[in-house]
């Protein structure tokens, strides 16, 4: 009798293990954030190297998520979990989590919304996205990045803006892309623009749909990132 060989499901097994490698860098994380508290005062310094340090382990750990995201939207159709949030908890939640670096890097960051200001989102999906835009504008702005949350025509928008170059044309050009579109030989394929338009499109309501946006120029001259949420 002949035997059969069962075939191994890598996608499961990479999903599996980036799932753990990802609980691994959040716990890394922590403890450089824990770290840099505790030195801040006796070395400036050694603060600033940890603060980016923090930087790049939370990009590692937004492109894992980013594959997970992919991973079960080609599984679940991307399964969102919609509830009420207040928008200024959300903002807060993002700044916390990227403050090392902000004021190891002396940026400024201003903020413009509603206290009041509550929509139904999915907040893990929306702070993912939100958080690698604002690594992003944190990467390529000169000092100066502004956060604008606001509402009109029935629609909540989310801005971040930098007064960094702008993005290049072959991002705004890939901001429509589908899958099929990114080449991973090119270096930077742009798949954030795909997770975040991915993200966006999957909060709808009857026939509207969350949308992004990306332009160049805005009050700080630099790239313009807009979330658009029914």
């Amino acid at each position: 009798m002949k035997e059969t060989t069962r075939k191994i499901d890598f996608a499961t097994i990479l999903a599996s293990a980036v799932h753990d490698m990802k609980n691994s860098l959040c716990l890394l994380l922590q403890s450089i954030e824990t770290l840099s508290d505790n030195i801040a005062q006796q070395n400036p310094e050694a603060s600033k190297e940890l603060a980016s340090l923090h930087y790049e382990a939370s990009r590692v750990n937004t492109g894992l998520m980013q594959l997970l995201s992919l991973y079960r939207s080609e599984q679940d159709h991307l399964p969102i979990n919609v509830d009420e949030h207040y928008l200024e908890d959300v903002i807060e939640e993002l700044v916390a989590t990227n403050e090392n670096y902000i004021e190891n890097k002396k940026m400024e960051l201003s903020i413009d919304l509603d206290e009041d200001l509550a929509w139904f989102l999915d907040v893990d999906l929306i702070n993912l996205m939100l958080n690698d835009v604002l690594v992003n504008a944190m990467r390529y702005s000169k000092h100066r990045i502004a956060i604008r949350v606001f509402t009109e025509e029935s629609y909540l928008f989310v801005q971040v803006q930098d007064d960094g170059p702008g993005y290049p044309s072959s991002m705004l050009k890939i901001s429509k892309a589908t899958m099929q579109d990114f080449d991973v030989n090119t270096g930077r394929t742009g798949l954030g623009l795909f997770f975040a338009r991915l993200i966006a499109e999957a909060h709808s309501i009857e026939d509207r749909i969350g949308s992004i946006h990306l332009e160049n120029g805005g009050e700080l001259g630099g790239s313009v990132f807009t979330l658009k949420l029914p």
